[in-house]
């Protein structure tokens, strides 16, 4: 899954490790025999790889070429469309971003926000809040669990506007979300290439009113294959509709309650680090036996969490 993120990173394993090692190697902290200890390089990886499907949205050139059969899913259950595109210049993109931040949430709907630095991140939400938006950020040094905490408070109608940096691409499904701003969307780099812009994109298309605004002053390369891409999905999938007399509706989901993750501190407070991880996998083997999946991979990663902080008691 999300094969354009998984090959890069089996094919950096071997080469991250050989990279660790070797320092250690070369000052004598490990005997040279470490390095036999390794993940498999990528061309060894490959002899284990019989019957493999890639999925992705935006999949690499590899997969394109190594792949039997490409298989486009572009038509969804539900009839919803690939979001509008619309290019605006990029003076007085906050003032204008304002305004179209009010008329989304006027509708009840919410608006994702991405800009290119931290920095900028917490500059753009300190304005809004001044400008009484009800705005939240995500960055990298947000764990997991506050990361998830964050996204079902969006959805919970707790605040309208959430602004992120590379936090806004793969696996960010919110069904509330009708807009999604792309700020120095012509600022050519690993944020603003094409694959980054329509998952970006993506995420407006959970939404019967999905749309997108991108802030440039020019038309990169990127942007325009980019929106290319979206078009003509839009156009298969407005076709598609027509033809089965579908009417686009925006996925219902229900938003989880914060309570599990709540009961769950209750029960780890006043414990040591040692209990809290025993507790946490006991339970996360009780949900995965009763295939309670989603509870399992929370778990999982509030006992990461934990064993991150034991980690840094003892340092």
């Amino acid at each position: 899954d999300e094969s354009h993120v998984t090959i890069p990173q089996v094919h950096g394993m071997f080469k991250g490790d050989w990279s660790r090692k070797a320092n250690l190697v070369q000052y004598g902290f490990r005997l040279p025999s470490a390095h036999d200890n390794r993940p498999l390089k990528f061309e060894e990886f490959e002899k284990f790889m019989q019957n493999v499907i890639f999925v992705s949205a935006t999949p690499a050139e590899y997969e394109r070429k190594i792949s039997g059969q490409i298989v486009e899913q572009i038509i969804r259950p539900t009839g919803l469309l690939d979001p509008t595109i619309d290019v605006r210049p990029s003076k007085g993109q906050i003032d204008d971003l304002l305004v179209e931040i009010h008329a989304t949430i006027t509708d009840g709907n919410k608006v994702l926000i991405t800009t290119l630095t931290k920095r900028m991140a917490e500059e753009l939400t300190d304005y809004m809040k001044q400008a009484g938006v009800r705005v939240q950020y995500l960055h990298s040094e947000i764990e997991t669990l506050e990361r998830s905490e964050i996204i079902r408070q969006l959805r919970a109608d707790q605040f309208d506007v959430l602004v992120g940096i590379n936090l806004l691409r793969e696996g960010l499904d919110i069904p509330e979300v009708a807009l999604v701003a792309i700020l120095d969307a012509d600022k050519e780099g690993f944020l603003r290439n094409e694959r980054s812009l329509v998952q970006t994109m993506g995420r407006a298309a959970r939404n019967e009113r999905g749309r997108v605004i991108m802030y440039a002053d020019r038309m990169t390369d990127s942007m325009k294959n980019a929106i290319a891409v979206t078009k003509e999905r839009r156009e298969k999938q407005i076709a598609y509709n027509k033809k089965h007399n579908i009417i686009p509706k925006t996925i219902r989901k229900t938003v989880p309650d914060a309570p599990q993750q709540a009961q769950q501190a209750v029960q780890l407070s006043g414990k040591s680090y040692e209990e809290q991880v025993k507790l946490l996998e006991l339970q996360m083997r009780l949900a995965a036996d009763q295939l309670n999946f989603e509870q399992a991979i929370a778990l999982r990663d509030q006992l990461a969490v934990v064993k991150k902080r034991a980690a840094k008691e003892k340092k």
